[in-house]
């Protein structure tokens, strides 16, 4: 399984969550509303999930090994910190050109 496209659909800047990502394996399954969410530690991906009946979150999709979570994960925070970087570049081109 590769991950073939991350799109970063949101970025936030107030409270612990700062992003929702869309992920595409394989060119052939998209997977939207994963979230990446400040803990108190690190940064870390939350997979799309859904409320029970009972009120509990429960994942929609998630991965079944801590491998594949690792690898989906890693690619994740990845491109957000590249997508982080490159929104600060434009700013200060922005500001410089002013």
């Amino acid at each position: 399984m590769t991950i073939t496209d991350i799109k970063i659909r949101k970025i936030i800047t107030e409270g612990r969550l700062r992003a929702v990502i869309s992920i595409t394996l394989d060119n052939m399954l998209a997977v939207h509303d994963i979230k990446v969410v400040q803990g108190d530690e690190r940064l870390f991906v939350a997979m799309p999930s859904r409320k029970d009946e009972n009120g509990i979150f429960r994942d929609i999709v998630h991965p079944i090994s801590p491998e594949a979570r690792q690898m989906i994960e890693s690619q994740i925070l990845d491109a957000y910190q590249r997508h982080l970087e490159q929104m600060q570049a434009e700013e200060e081109a922005e500001r410089a050109g002013l």
